[in-house]
């Protein structure tokens, strides 16, 4: 048997070179061994000569790199921790923007619910007014008058300048009350005063306290239709209206009621004067 066998080698998965440089250490170690002993056995008569065998040193710096692996695995795990709290703040102010938005639309949504049912609620009730007057006004054109002269109402209605003057007031019922208006869509009370009058031809002062001044001083009891009634003294009145008929007068009131139909027990007048 030759003395350097033919060892057969077997194909391994590579390994690290910090492992390759030991077996080779280790490999070289028992070759030498065998040559030894194989020149023993060939010379029997030669001594022994003993041998030391050096084994490879080792050079593997193994806590560097635990203490290397250790610091980038808790580096890594650091890096991790602070993205799951970057990535839950996230969420957290996502969440609370869309829930202030959605409060927020809500809000807006029921303010202008509230706006429009004020608004068509208005409407209904000026409306609703509106029609009262024009029924009221209808009834009293269409009603006899029955009651004697001398308490505030006539025997027949109103006829010439006097019926001219009644139907352009009563016409004006409804329509808005603004200071300073003389027509044709609001009044104040001297300026729907002197725009029924024009309607006959006679031309009246722009002020309440000149057109109670106007014509002749006549008793309430005495009234005519087209007589112009005034509450205050006359001279200074600061108020006047336009005696209808019936014991009713028509007036631009005031900005909540507008320019309305009422009796005389309704705000009893001052005094009257005739102007026709």
């Amino acid at each position: 048997m030759s003395h350097t066998a033919h060892i057969p080698s077997h194909r391994k998965p590579r390994r690290s070179a910090s492992k390759l440089a030991v077996r080779a250490g280790v490999a070289g170690g028992v070759l030498s061994t065998l040559a030894m002993a194989g020149t023993a056995s060939a010379s029997p008569s030669e001594p022994v000569a003993e041998t030391t065998l050096e084994m490879p040193v080792l050079n593997l710096d193994l806590a560097a790199e635990v203490s290397s692996a250790v610091t980038t695995a808790a580096e890594n795990t650091r890096l991790a921790a602070v993205e799951g709290e970057l990535t839950a703040q996230e969420e957290s102010a996502r969440t609370g923007a869309a829930a202030e938005a959605k409060q927020a639309k809500e809000t807006a949504q029921k303010a202008a619910e509230k706006k429009a049912k004020e608004e068509a609620d208005r409407k209904a009730e000026a409306e609703r007014a509106t029609r009262d007057s024009e029924r009221t006004a209808l009834k009293t054109a269409s009603a006899p008058a029955k009651a004697p002269q001398g308490t505030g109402t006539v025997t027949a209605p109103a006829t010439g300048s006097a019926a001219a003057i009644v139907n352009f007031a009563r016409a004006q019922v409804g329509k808005a009350y603004v200071m300073g208006g003389t027509g044709p869509s609001s009044f104040d009370c001297s300026g729907l005063v002197q725009a029924a009058y024009r309607q006959a031809g006679i031309s009246l002062p722009r002020m309440s306290q000149a057109q109670s001044s106007a014509g002749t001083s006549v008793s309430l009891n005495a009234l005519q239709p087209g007589d112009i009634l005034y509450w205050g003294s006359k001279g200074s009145a600061y108020h006047v209206a336009i005696y209808v008929g019936g014991g009713k007068f028509v007036g631009a009131q005031n900005p909540s009621t507008g320019i309305v139909e009422r009796s005389l027990s309704y705000d009893k007048p001052t005094g009257a004067v005739r102007v026709l």
